[in-house]
């Protein structure tokens, strides 16, 4: 594994994250996931949505670093769901050197099919960071309403390439959309 990554902010500030050694996971670069959280924390999303205390899902998750960021900034919990096994050995890396096993599950299940929520709360907060142009976001938008997934209001943050179209899904509000290099970022309200 190569080392890299880093949390941008928080308590968790400057510490390590587990990078993947090969392009087979592509992780949230250090300078989207501020940009990312700098709206979250800062911006006017046209609902009062706080970071401190939510409960926060991490789909596609990679090397787990959207939702260590977000417990880093005051989330209480996060549930990272990953169907690689390289990706889900990576997350259970940067959750126990950072101390985090008590605030986070890890579930195998394809993101994009994610079924019926029955055993935990809904969550307040979602990022979706699935591989680019494989057409992932729409189900794994209809996942997330239809399996009860989300409170209401939730806040989704969809990751794609910045040409890719969002596509527009029942029960979601585009609240913000920008481009930070090749990486567009979508912000939408769960109502």
């Amino acid at each position: 594994m190569t080392l890299g990554m880093r949390v941008t902010a928080g308590k968790f500030k400057g510490r390590i994250l587990i990078s993947p050694k090969d392009a087979s996971v592509r992780p949230t670069s250090d300078k989207v996931r501020q940009a990312i959280f700098n709206v979250l924390e800062h911006h006017p999303l046209g609902f009062s949505f706080r970071l401190d205390g939510a409960r926060a899902l991490d789909l596609f998750a990679g090397t787990g670093a959207m939702g260590i960021e977000a417990l880093s900034r005051g989330a209480r919990y996060c549930l990272f769901i990953d169907d690689s096994p390289q990706g889900r050995a990576l997350i259970r890396q940067n959750v126990e050197v950072l101390g985090l096993t008590g605030a986070t599950k890890i579930w195998r299940r394809d993101a994009a099919s994610l079924g019926m929520l029955d055993t935990l709360a809904p969550f307040d907060l979602a990022f979706l960071d699935p591989p680019y142009r494989r057409n992932l976001i729409e189900p794994a938008l209809a996942g997330l309403r239809d399996g009860s997934w989300l409170t209401t209001p939730a806040l989704v943050v969809a990751e794609m390439e910045k040409n890719e179209k969002l596509p527009s899904i029942k029960g979601y509000e585009l609240l913000d959309r920008r481009a930070y290099g090749d990486t567009g970022v979508a912000i939408l309200k769960h109502a």
